[in-house]
């Protein structure tokens, strides 16, 4: 195991403890739920895309956390990210088309931003433990 790849398994925490893994998890939830009140010709369109989104960013902080170096979980990290902005989009569609009202946006947003951050946090100290070194 190279050095980097050490580094990785003793700096990371497993990915149940890690907050943005657990913001993403609950953003997940909240996606979901709000997907279900969207109009039935939306369900298997704007409403799955943003339950698929919701979804990627915890799936992809998880998947990435088990890979053996930084620069593998950093790839996850990123697609989580775009899935992220993803959410971003599709919620202000739907505050727009009226699929959700003001209260509803306003915890999908205020969720976003928190996860984003979290998310953002974790990407930097994995490009920290990148920079110290090869991953083989």
């Amino acid at each position: 195991m190279s050095l980097s790849c050490r580094a990785h398994h003793s700096v990371v925490a497993h990915y149940k403890t890690l907050k943005a893994w657990q913001h993403a998890q609950r953003l997940a939830i909240e996606c979901s739920r709000a997907a279900r009140g969207f109009p039935d010709y939306e369900q298997n369109a704007l409403a799955d895309q943003l339950r698929r989104a919701g979804y990627s960013v915890s799936l992809n902080i998880a998947e990435g956390n088990t890979r053996s170096g930084a620069r593998e979980y950093r790839r996850y990290l990123d697609t989580a990210r775009a899935s992220l902005a993803e959410v971003e989009t599709i919620i202000e569609m739907a505050r727009d088309l009226d699929y959700i009202g003001p209260a509803d946006f306003g915890r999908l947003e205020a969720l976003t931003v928190e996860t984003g951050k979290t998310l953002w946090g974790l990407l930097r100290k994995i490009a920290g433990i990148s920079a110290r070194g090869p991953i083989s």
